[in-house]
């Protein structure tokens, strides 16, 4: 299996565990989030060349100065299906949304909303795939690992909601 290696990002929402290994990001989650990784055994390297390059994106977004991010990613940890939802996400553009209902129709299966909403709740790149960017039916502010709260900050800051 290959190494993964850590560091934490203090962001404007609070502290952050990112993770890469030699392929890639291959996490970014809050401390304390649902769904968050067991990093015991992940070696610390803060000045991990990837691990570095997320921190200054991520700072660069929270100042309102990146809309997007360009950054290899290493999704291999999910499933197949998962991956799809995924890259999914990817296409939602800063300051867009879209739902779990209208993922699952891009995707092909309209009746796996659900099954969407349960992959986007397993995103391991939080922000840097926009899962935030997901809302529920009517445009229900539903579901985030991170909490409401922050989701609610994330598409602030983006231009969806006022505030």
């Amino acid at each position: 299996m290959t190494e993964r290696v850590c560091t934490l990002y203090e962001s404007p929402l609070g502290t952050m565990l990112l993770a890469a290994t030699d392929f890639g990001l291959a996490g970014v989650w809050f401390v304390g989030q649902r769904h968050g990784p067991d990093a015991s055994g992940w070696r610390q390297d803060p000045g991990h060349p990837v691990l570095r390059e997320a921190i200054a994106q991520l700072t660069a977004y929270y100042a309102g100065e990146r809309t997007s991010f360009e950054l290899p990613l290493d999704l291999r940890f999910g499933t197949p299906f998962q991956q799809s939802v995924w890259t999914a996400l990817q296409a939602i553009p800063r300051g867009g949304t879209t739902s779990y209902a209208q993922i699952a129709r891009q995707l092909g299966r309209p009746q796996a909303a659900r099954a969407i909403g349960a992959a986007v709740g397993r995103n391991p790149v939080s922000i840097v795939v926009p899962c935030h960017r997901v809302l529920g039916t009517g445009g229900a502010l539903t579901g985030y690992a991170g909490g409401l709260e922050r989701k609610t900050a994330l598409l602030r800051l983006e231009g969806v909601l006022a505030g």
